[in-house]
């Protein structure tokens, strides 16, 4: 029997969805729509967590954002991931479905799809080319390894609230171009001082948020902590 659902299913890649962003909604919403009606359903299901992103704060200045923070998403991708939580807040009003949703930072880790920045970056790199960074590079973001992201949904399985809210966030704050840096240092192509021959700088996006930034307190009273 089925008793937990957790909805990872999505189109994330920010840069795709000013291209393509009914694209975007019909995978984020209609699909998440369509799999809490298959939920809603099932009787055996105890827990269903929907995996949204940090993206839905929009661009933070100041304090990090906490979970009772505005919606304030500015691209097509976030866009659609809120309005997936408002859905999912309407099934828990109208159905009392045992449903809690996350907001994680930007995730890395082994074998990571090369769309994302810091395996695209990887893969240019080993292959002779250059880092290719939106307008200067000065976006800041976070990052969280693969391993602590499980880490947080074993603790959020076992131990969260339903229909409660948790950011998953990483202190590793850090600008893109100062990303690309380390990445070039650490695959042993330049000293430090010398890496941004192999940087080059590419259009910016239609929009590109500066800075996201996260606190997660809330998780770590469930006993998380970013290894």
């Amino acid at each position: 029997e089925i008793d937990t659902v957790i909805n990872f299913a999505a189109e994330s890649h920010v840069d795709l969805s000013f291209g393509n962003s009914v694209g975007f909604t019909r995978t984020n919403v209609l699909g998440l729509h369509v799999l809490l009606e298959a939920a809603r359903r099932c009787d055996t299901i105890a827990r269903f967590i929907h995996v949204s992103t940090d993206e839905v704060y929009g661009e933070v200045e100041g304090d990090s954002a906490t979970e009772s923070s505005e919606l304030e998403p500015t691209n097509p991708y976030s866009c659609s991931k809120a309005a997936a939580e408002f859905i999912c807040k309407a099934y828990i009003r109208s159905y009392k479905m045992p449903i809690t949703i996350t907001r994680g930072n930007n995730v890395y880790g082994p074998h990571q799809f090369p769309e994302k920045v810091i395996p695209k970056f990887v893969f240019r790199l080993r292959r002779g080319m250059k880092c290719c960074l939106h307008g200067d590079g000065s976006s800041r973001r976070n990052f969280l390894h693969v391993f602590d992201v499980a880490e947080a949904f074993d603790i959020i399985v076992h131990k969260g609230q339903d229909h409660q809210v948790y950011n998953i966030g990483s202190n590793d704050e850090i600008s893109v171009l100062d990303l690309a840096r380390l990445l070039i240092r650490s695959l042993g192509l330049r000293e430090a001082g010398s890496e941004d021959d192999l940087i080059e700088f590419v259009p910016d996006r239609a929009f590109n948020d500066c800075r996201y930034a996260i606190t997660c307190e809330r998780l770590a009273e469930l006993g998380w902590k970013q290894q």
